[in-house]
């Protein structure tokens, strides 16, 4: 809407050419959704101290976390919010996939916003059953299918990274995959959100990684330079990327240890599925596993301990899981943890991008 209005002035003074640039929106959209958070944030903050909408922190994590109970919850609901005004302030709204990542992010953003609101008024870390929250992820992942693959006609070939010729047509099945790609970002993340602050900076990172990814597949030249599926519409999707970093950043500002108030539920859902639909809409989805590792380490610990104990009745492989909370029983501080964490996620999103010259 902004950068409509502003390029329309184009014809009267030259110096707002400026905004056709992709490059430049980033720049103003990241900077926008920064101070979009950070200025919203602290009265966000008083409001729900006020309300008493507080952490539940579950019985069976580490006993130290005790303290965090009360802290103000639903941060990720300032972080959406701005995400939402800024990808309408500086992005092309004539561009479909721009709506399809909103319709992603602010959709799984209100089953997690749900999900809160009812462990807060339970007074319990019991919020929406788990079958009731992947029941309405699927709902949304197939709408996102139908609008993409159905109405837009985007294509279900499957793009294989290290490879030249390696495609694959899933048809039908692309469904499949787009629901394990979405729903296993998101609830990834979700998983990943144990630590002040140790969610946001991987999800910034990858978005950093998908802005850039969004930006060569966008280009026909880099595309075609690199040998990548050249997609006309993802361009754009630097700038919701972009975006993506500078809410990060105003959310981190607070969140930082010790944090002023986390993230939610609303927030973790929404960015993880936000960066599982960029995934698919610029065919790099199996980037997304290197790109955000830190997230899939995560996930598989849970998983791995589930199974691990069902099958030899009780015993476990970490000390606790998700992975971090098996590292503070090991003694690390939660301070190392999330620095640690935050050093391996930078180092496989160094990684992601380099793939892109090995084809």
């Amino acid at each position: 809407m902004l950068y409509q209005f502003l390029y329309s002035l184009t014809d009267y003074f030259s110096l707002f050419n400026v905004f056709k640039y992709i490059t430049f929106r980033m720049i103003c959209g990241a900077i926008t959704s920064f101070f979009l958070v950070y200025f919203l944030m602290p009265p966000f903050i008083r409001f729900m101290k006020l309300k008493q909408f507080g952490q539940i922190v579950r019985e069976e994590g580490p006993s130290h976390h005790k303290k965090k109970t009360g802290t103000p919850t639903m941060g990720g609901t300032v972080v959406l919010f701005a995400i939402l005004v800024c990808c309408i302030l500086w992005c092309k709204l004539s561009n479909p996939f721009v709506w399809l990542v909103l319709l992603v992010t602010i959709g799984f953003g209100l089953i997690g916003f749900l999900d809160d609101y009812l462990k807060i008024k339970r007074k319990k870390n019991l919020g929406l059953r788990a079958r009731e929250k992947i029941l309405f992820q699927i709902v949304l992942v197939g709408l996102f299918y139908f609008i993409a693959f159905k109405g837009l006609g985007f294509s279900s070939q499957l793009v294989f990274p290290f490879f030249k010729n390696l495609i694959i047509d899933l048809g039908i099945g692309y469904l499949l995959f787009s629901m394990l790609v979405i729903l296993g970002s998101s609830n990834a993340m979700n998983l990943t959100d144990g630590l002040d602050g140790l969610a946001i900076v991987p999800f910034i990172v990858v978005a950093g990684v998908y802005s850039v990814l969004s930006y060569v597949v966008g280009n026909i030249k880099f595309a075609t330079y690199l040998l990548l599926p050249y997609i006309p519409y993802a361009s754009e999707l630097a700038i919701v990327c972009a975006i993506f970093i500078g809410a990060g950043l105003g959310f981190l500002w607070y969140n930082s240890y010790p944090a002023e108030i986390f993230m939610g539920d609303v927030g973790s859902l929404g960015l993880g599925a936000g960066l599982g639909s960029i995934a698919i809409l610029v065919k790099q989805e199996f980037l997304l596993v290197i790109a955000g590792a830190l997230f899939v380490m995560e996930a598989l610990s849970v998983m791995l301990q589930v199974a691990y104990f069902k099958l030899t009745h009780g015993k476990r492989i970490f000390k606790m899981a998700p992975l971090h909370h098996h590292f503070e029983l090991l003694g690390w501080p939660e301070n190392k943890v999330v620095v640690r964490f935050w050093i391996i996620s930078l180092i496989f999103g160094l990684i992601a991008l380099s793939t892109l010259k090995i084809r």
